[in-house]
């Protein structure tokens, strides 16, 4: 059975959202599943940190805040921006080789699109960063069939444990592979529990150290890694999220209709299912809902 976030202004339930969520053990057991964890899904950019397993794999080396920057959504941050410049000057390239579509940064504080506010712009300046290690071609780095996008998808079925079902275009251009919220779980799992120095633990590491660099500075899933320490977040587009804990535990998460609002309620639970809580998920778990410029209502799980 899926689960159910209200929006509720006033008093009345004005609109609901349908979720799915598997939230497992840290030995990889089903502590909770509701609606079907076991039909495909389209992770989106929640794949990003398998993405950057697999580039680290080819040869790309990053740590730190700018490998957090390459499983980035970011928000166009000055410092995420000066970031995806760096990974790009360190091969002798600028942002003009970038594929991703032009934005402006989320608080549209400049007047211009370009492809560097993108929010995908670090994961695309790693994609680049990679090919030129390899000497692999720039110009086509976003098709499904260049060695780079191969080499991802052996590492998202390898993970996963599954096959990719189907490929897709993400918002950014790349590809997108189609598997279950179970694979993905599984996949999560692999980074906190992959052994020191690993690339898998670098990955972990980056992120869990530099929850910003991955997200923005006020997004939530920063405030929910800097609430747990050990707690690595990965939002993706459509309502998706994916997490792993220190010791393994892990969870996804699937708004059906593809609501942003309703997300964070529902990986809130899923945290507090495993056991996993802080004072900062009482305010993350309730989205307030304005009329008037006052508090009128509120985004929140059915109890």
């Amino acid at each position: 059975m899926s689960l159910v976030v209200e929006v509720v202004r006033s008093g009345f339930v004005e609109s609901t959202h349908q979720a799915r969520m598997l939230a497992v053990s840290a030995d990889g057991t089903p502590v909770r599943a509701h609606g079907p964890v076991d039909a495909l899904a389209s992770p989106r950019s929640s794949m990003k940190p398998l993405q950057a397993l697999g580039m680290l794999r080819s040869g790309l080396d990053l740590d730190g805040e700018l490998l957090a920057l390459a499983c980035a959504s970011h928000s166009g941050e000055p410092y995420h921006v000066d970031g995806a410049r760096k990974i790009l000057a360190g091969v002798g390239l600028d942002e003009s080789a970038l594929l991703c579509p032009e934005d402006y940064p989320e608080d549209r504080s400049v007047p211009t699109k370009a492809r560097i506010f993108m929010n995908c712009s670090g994961k695309h300046s790693a994609m680049l960063a990679t090919c030129v290690v390899n000497d692999w071609p720039l110009e086509t780095y976003l098709e499904p069939t260049h060695p780079l996008q191969r080499a991802i998808r052996e590492t998202v079925e390898e993970l996963t444990g599954e096959r990719v079902a189907a490929t897709g275009v993400d918002g950014c251009g790349a590809p997108l592979f189609f598997v279950s919220m179970v694979g993905v779980t599984r996949a999560f799992r692999a980074f906190p529990l992959g052994e020191q120095g690993s690339p898998e633990r670098r990955v972990y590491e980056a992120v869990t150290a530099h929850p910003e660099w991955t997200s923005g500075t006020t997004r939530p899933e920063a405030a929910l890694m800097r609430a747990v320490p050990g707690l690595m977040v990965k939002v993706g587009a459509e309502g998706f999220d994916a997490f792993a804990f220190a010791d393994g535990r892990a969870g996804t998460v699937k708004i059906e209709d593809g609501s942003s609002r309703a997300r964070v309620s529902v990986t809130v639970a899923a945290l507090r299912a495993l056991g996993l809580d802080a004072p900062e998920f009482d305010a993350l778990a309730v989205t307030p809902l304005l009329g008037g410029g006052h508090p009128v209502g509120e985004v929140r799980l059915r109890a």
